[in-house]
């Protein structure tokens, strides 16, 4: 059985008080709905009797061996009480339109502490019909016990009365009980949630289950600004992308960073919007950036930088590569530059995996100082195995509590089995407390505004030196393939 972490899953349970909350006001409301609404009001009425010595005995004194024998008649008399004998009686007395069933459920006889002492009570939705029939039933058992036992030892106590308030109201005990079962039903909902969900939810998991490092912790922040580290750079979120692109840059002290993939397990974990903002902060730096969209299913740079994607990364790879510049984009950023991910092909994987996909990544290396590559989520798909296997880092996004864990490990396997990389994993979606920088002291500066200016496209002819460089490439593959 796995050990449940108590800590862990208070702060899981945490994020449900609200939703318990709701349920126990739901049981409470129900409660009174039926209690006000739908329950029939009962009324009970009770007579006591007890066992004496018989009135037929001579001798006047009670002895031990009296007591004795009314004690041990009490239960026998007790299956009398509610007989038919006696009920169907009753039922002729009062002209009763009840059948015994019907009766026999109304009446209930208890035992005193053990003594020869009865309780007869009757509950009646008619208070005091209640009462005519616990009297009565009273009445009708000291005739038959003479009847049957020969014997006079029957006498009232206290004949029964009428009642007040129904013998059912018990409505403050009720709302306490559905609070209680609704906290409960609740509660064991959210503990069977927690033991079977399967989602990363904090930043050990994915060090110490999965065994991935984790290079940076992006906060959450719930202004709905994409390109955060350039318009609140002082968010916790554009400081985290800085811790980002720093540990990526110490990582790779001894040998030159160009090419980073980033991708994820699942789709809508963040990775567009980690490589959006890596790029920014990498050109904010004052290197020369190339950001390329190679989700050519549902890349979203285009959108997130406000630019037309019309002509992209697949419009090109199906085209002359050696006409790269056209379909590279300024952006309002200074030294960053984007290909968008362009016509939705039929073929995303195959024209990833082509030579010219290789060829032109290794050449747009000699115009750009880091190029980062936003992939295509991994399940499901190779586009990002493909990818992979050709730069020199690769960065997995996962988004703490969406990610489940098979999914992480399953992305994790697939980048081992291609011999990618691994720089770590970007815990994404971290809650942000108070005292964490840039949380609860507001953003520095000035914001800038949504409205961008527009883009032009890089139209700069491709000089004869490029083109000597394509080809050259081109026959260093094509001679690789031939000796293999």
């Amino acid at each position: 059985m796995e050990e449940i972490n108590l800590r862990e899953f208070y702060q899981y349970y945490k994020k449900f008080i609200l939703g318990i909350i709701v349920v126990c006001l739901l049981f409470v409301a129900i409660v009174l709905v039926y209690n006000i609404i739908i329950k029939t009001p009962l009324y009970s009425a009770s007579t006591t009797i007890i066992l004496v010595k018989d009135e037929n005995d001579s001798t006047q004194t009670i002895n031990q061996s009296d007591i004795l024998l009314n004690q041990k008649l009490v239960s026998s008399y007790s299956r009398i009480v509610k007989s038919r004998l006696v009920l169907e009686q009753v039922i002729k007395d009062l002209n009763l339109e009840y059948e015994f069933e019907d009766l026999y459920d109304e009446v209930s006889v208890n035992s005193v502490n053990d003594t020869e002492i009865m309780e007869i009570v009757v509950t009646d939705a008619d208070a005091e019909r209640a009462v005519l029939i616990a009297n009565d039933v009273a009445k009708v058992f000291d005739t038959e016990i003479k009847q049957i036992y020969k014997i006079s030892n029957v006498s009232v106590i206290d004949s029964a009365v009428l009642p007040t308030k129904p013998s059912n109201d018990h409505i403050l005990r009720d709302i306490v009980l559905a609070i209680f079962v609704g906290f409960a039903l609740s509660s064991g909902l959210v503990f069977i949630v927690f033991y079977f969900d399967d989602t990363i939810r904090d930043v050990d998991t994915i060090e110490k289950e999965i065994g991935l490092p984790v290079i940076a912790k992006v906060f959450k922040d719930d202004n709905g600004i994409d390109l955060l580290v350039d318009k609140k750079p002082n968010a916790a979120a554009a400081e985290s992308i800085r811790t980002l692109r720093t540990n990526l840059q110490f990582s790779s002290v001894d040998e030159e960073l160009k090419t980073i993939l980033i991708t994820s397990s699942m789709p809508s974990e963040g990775k567009s919007f980690v490589s959006a903002n890596l790029a920014i902060s990498f050109a904010q730096t004052g290197k020369r950036v190339l950001l390329m969209d190679c989700d050519l299913r549902k890349g979203r740079q285009n959108n997130i930088f406000k630019i037309s994607g019309r002509k992209g990364l697949s419009n090109l790879l199906i085209s002359d590569i050696h006409g790269y510049a056209d379909y590279i984009y300024e952006t309002k950023i200074d030294n960053l530059y984007i290909i968008p991910k362009g016509s939705l092909p039929p073929n995303p994987s195959e024209l990833l995996n082509s030579k010219k996909n290789e060829v032109l990544i290794e050449i747009l290396k000699r115009h750009f100082d880091v190029i980062i590559l936003d992939g295509a989520p991994v399940m499901g798909l190779s586009d990002s195995l493909i990818l992979g296997s050709i730069v020199d880092k690769t960065i997995i996004v996962s988004s703490i509590n969406g990610t489940p864990k098979t999914e992480l490990i399953n992305t994790k396997k697939g980048l081992e089995s291609i011999g990618a990389h691994i720089a770590g994993v970007v815990a994404n979606n971290l809650e942000a407390k108070k005292g964490q920088y840039g949380y609860g002291y507001g953003y520095y500066g000035n914001e800038i505004p949504d409205a961008t200016r527009d883009k032009k496209i890089v139209t700069k002819k491709v000089s004869s030196k490029v083109r000597d460089e394509v080809e050259e490439a081109l026959r260093t593959i094509q001679n690789k393939d031939n000796q293999e």
